[in-house]
């Protein structure tokens, strides 16, 4: 049972750090100045794509061996949906980061605040497949 709790936590990190990037992170930085929040955009989104795609591949990880461990389904269907964050921020998000680092070359820093204020709309999405996931492990785990 210790890999599933391994599971559940790392779903609640991951959906931890998504409300980090809604609710903290992206209304402080359009608060920013243009070219402040352009400097800020590009590290602070390097990075936390990283912490996002890891906490979701070891939440997967996590809940395929819980799956097969318990031989309860609900471990792989939740372990499905945290690793959905990956083919959604593919599709919905990686071209609007392609667009964001477009306008910053071309020095349009306030085109970019515009496209970057889609961008954190278009995050929500991540924290509904956190909650998702996580509401999924804590039913299997309950």
């Amino acid at each position: 049972m210790i890999v599933a709790s391994l599971a559940l936590a790392a779903a609640g990190a991951f959906t931890g750090a998504s409300l980090y990037v809604n609710y903290v992170e992206q209304p402080a930085r359009l608060a920013l100045s243009d070219d402040a929040l352009i400097k800020e955009w590009e590290p602070s989104d390097h990075r936390g794509f990283i912490v996002l795609a890891g906490l979701a591949a070891i939440a997967a990880l996590f809940g395929f061996i819980a799956f097969r461990e318990l031989d309860d389904i609900r471990w792989l269907f939740g372990a499905l949906v945290i690793l959905a964050s990956w083919p959604y921020t593919y599709w919905a998000i990686v071209p609007l980061n392609n667009r964001i680092l477009g306008l910053i070359a071309a020095d349009a820093a306030h085109e970019a605040r515009k496209v970057i204020d889609l961008w954190g709309k278009l995050e929500i999405g991540q924290t509904a497949i956190g909650v998702l996931a996580l509401a999924i492990f804590l039913w299997a785990a309950g």
